[in-house]
């Protein structure tokens, strides 16, 4: 199996931060007991510098300024996220690491590795906090311009058109696009996402997969073409690209890959729950949104129920399309 995408260059997004000290919600003072009394961990299981890294530090910054400790982020990268994450759900559970939660790690990879971590029961799930859509974009020669341009190219040419991808993520929405259009495409793996556009940039792949934010600029200056946000809503950054729910296929949006925070189980409940509130403290702060959705994400604050049951949906969805797909983890 194909890596988590290499990381972006760190300076874009190093300044959406800049407007986070006025946030007021990072002057209230914490209740609900005393915790947090010293510095606490957010494991991030991808490398600094990329977009998922960006969010954490967002919310690291929140945080640490509600609570008036240190949220240390804590990069730890490996095997398509697994090692960070199996790190994370092993540590005590005292309240004082929390999980970086990702939708491709806890609902694709225990299809792929099933030996690492149970994502249903290792981690006691806090709150929901970003939603983001895949980006189906394609060089600019290749004759499709929409969804469904694209759909009937490939049922005349079967097996012929290449989709690339980066992660396990972007992969299986790939997967699901051939399986509910009913349509055949090569998928060609990468181990990042730079070369990954680098190769569709040139051509040499047809489509690829992507978080919007690793192929926005490209769009943006016409070298390559946005053909559908595998999602229900139209993203900030790119507006012009229709959803999938425009283009008749309601169903490529209805598990969009996703970002949140858990603890390991075991957790006191009252940590729970205090660190849920100030989760939607931060997330639902003006300052935090407009990073936030510069980045190409949409703010999702829940309940630790709501995201519980996201896991478990998501986690059959994929299950089930990673099965039909036939994907194997590398080396098996």
């Amino acid at each position: 199996m194909n890596r988590m995408f290499d990381p972006l260059r760190r300076r874009p997004f190093l300044g959406l931060l800049g407007g986070l000290p006025a946030l007021s919600v990072f002057g209230a003072s914490a209740q609900g007991g005393t915790w947090p009394d010293r510095p606490v961990k957010l494991i991030v299981p991808f490398p600094p510098g990329g977009g998922t890294d960006a969010l954490g530090r967002i919310l690291a910054t929140g945080l640490s300024r509600l609570w008036g400790q240190p949220l240390v982020v804590d990069n730890r990268a490996g095997a398509q996220g697994n090692i960070g994450t199996q790190m994370a759900v092993k540590s005590p559970a005292d309240g004082y690491t929390l999980v970086f939660a990702h939708q491709g790690v806890f609902t694709v990879n225990p299809h792929l590795y099933p030996h690492t971590f149970d994502p249903l029961k290792d981690m006691t799930p806090v709150s929901l906090c970003t939603v983001q859509p895949f980006l189906l974009v394609a060089h600019p020669a290749l004759p499709a311009q929409n969804l469904t341009q694209l759909t009937a190219l490939a049922r005349r040419q079967p097996g012929k058109l290449t989709f690339a991808s980066s992660a396990s993520g972007p992969q299986m929405a790939g997967e699901l696009y051939k399986a509910t259009a009913g349509i055949d495409m090569l998928h060609v793996v990468y181990k990042g996402a730079g070369p990954a556009v680098i190769d569709v940039l040139a051509g040499n792949v047809d489509l690829m997969v992507a978080n919007p934010t690793s192929v926005a600029p490209h769009i943006k200056s016409g070298r390559l073409k946005g053909i559908v946000v595998f999602g229900n809503e139209r993203i900030d950054i790119l507006p012009e690209v229709q959803t999938a729910a425009e283009a008749g296929l309601p169903e490529l949006g209805r598990n969009p890959e996703w970002y949140g925070i858990g603890v390991p189980t075991g957790t006191p409940q009252a940590v729970v729950q205090k660190l849920n509130r100030d989760l939607a403290a931060v997330l639902q702060a003006d300052e935090a949104q407009s990073a936030i959705r510069g980045l190409g994400l949409i703010p999702t604050p829940g309940t630790p129920e709501a995201f519980a049951q996201r896991i478990r949906t998501d986690y059959e969805v994929w299950g089930k399309v990673v099965k039909i797909s036939g994907a194997k983890a590398e080396g098996t």
